[in-house]
């Protein structure tokens, strides 16, 4: 790609950009990024993204994104994520993306009287962090969401979107902090009776250790995974990898 490619993408980008959401500060592989009325391009070291590009991966590909004022997200092989919605101030840092295939890892520690909140949806289920690290992997008929550290709250993608809409009827600012409904706490290792034989209608708090994988009617399952197996799951190595250097 040429000097003048680069100027013009670079441009198409700032005139379409948003809020800052972060930069991509690792991409590995074939990384690439678009905004509204661009094309995709090849993402760089350092790449700032903002609100509303797409970002996707290839085969054997990952990439790992600084959000602004702290945190990471990382995405894994054959993934593509949305980046929705960022609204940072000095004390108060919020996040929503949609992960519409593949695999994402979130870790972002609040400091000290910080609010920091992330909202990540799939095709069949949302998650927001209250704590520090979880995945989530995406499917049209399926998605997931592990915990490692911390607790997230998880509901259905369609209570959430409902929820959305309701609260825009009442001509909400854009950038208005998204607040949970009641929630339920589940602590590890309890789990549902029988594998996707209730409904989930309401949001759920997953503890440390604990997965939930949510279907496309809203049927789930969850239960306490094996930590030991999963780490040997090649997207997890590299992040508890990094994880351990810093």
């Amino acid at each position: 790609m040429g000097y003048l490619s680069r100027i013009l993408i670079f441009t198409s980008l700032l005139m379409a950009a948003g809020q800052p959401f972060g930069k991509i500060s690792l991409p590995l592989g074939k990384v690439e990024f678009k905004t509204e009325n661009a094309d995709w391009a090849r993402a760089k070291p350092n790449q700032p993204v903002f609100e509303g590009t797409i970002i996707r991966t290839q085969a054997k590909s990952r990439c790992e994104i600084t959000l602004t004022g702290g945190g990471k997200v990382r995405i894994g092989e054959n993934s593509e994520l949305e980046l929705n919605d960022a609204d940072v101030k000095p004390m108060v840092k919020n996040f929503k993306a949609n992960l519409k295939k593949g695999n994402i890892w979130v870790s972002a520690k609040a400091a000290f009287g910080e609010k920091k909140n992330i909202t990540v949806r799939t095709p069949t289920a949302v998650a927001a962090i209250r704590g520090t690290k979880f995945r989530a992997k995406a499917g049209e008929d399926e998605s997931s969401v592990m915990v490692y550290d911390g607790k997230v709250d998880v509901n259905q993608a369609k209570n959430y979107i409902e929820e959305r809409k309701e609260k825009r009827k009442g001509l909400a600012p854009k950038n208005t902090p998204f607040k949970l409904g009641p929630v339920t706490e589940i602590k590890a290792p309890t789990q549902v009776s029988g594998p996707y034989e209730v409904t989930l209608e309401e949001w759920v708090t997953l503890a440390e250790g604990m997965q939930i994988n949510i279907r496309a009617d809203g049927k789930f399952h969850m239960f306490e995974f094996d930590q030991a197996k999963d780490a040997e799951d090649e997207f997890v190595k590299w992040n508890q990898e990094l994880e351990s250097g810093n």
